[in-house]
């Protein structure tokens, strides 16, 4: 299995608006891309410092999965939404 961990920092000017419709988008992904297996998402609530403003933890069978999720037409929407919000994007992936 392949866990996905994505935190994002969103741009001092992105709108509240903006977040809403991300999380309403990455929250359809699950229900039309077969390869997801697990998918959790949510804002920081802790707020500190050394905080990222939003993050994505979300599991895969293998690397082949992984890769049909990150071009998926669906995916590759949501991507190009929080590119333009995001000041910052994170990943990591790794097997468990």
């Amino acid at each position: 299995m392949i866990k996905h961990v994505i935190v994002i920092k969103f741009k001092p000017d992105a709108s509240e608006e903006d977040k809403k419709l991300f999380e309403e988008m990455l929250g359809k992904l699950p229900s039309v891309i077969p390869e997801i297996k697990g998918f959790l998402f949510g804002r920081d609530v802790v707020r500190s410092e050394r905080s990222y403003d939003f993050a994505l933890v979300s599991d895969f069978e293998d690397l082949k999965a992984l890769e049909r999720y990150r071009v998926h037409p669906e995916h590759v929407k949501v991507l190009q939404h929080v590119r333009a919000i995001a000041e910052q994007i994170i990943a990591v992936d790794f097997e468990f």
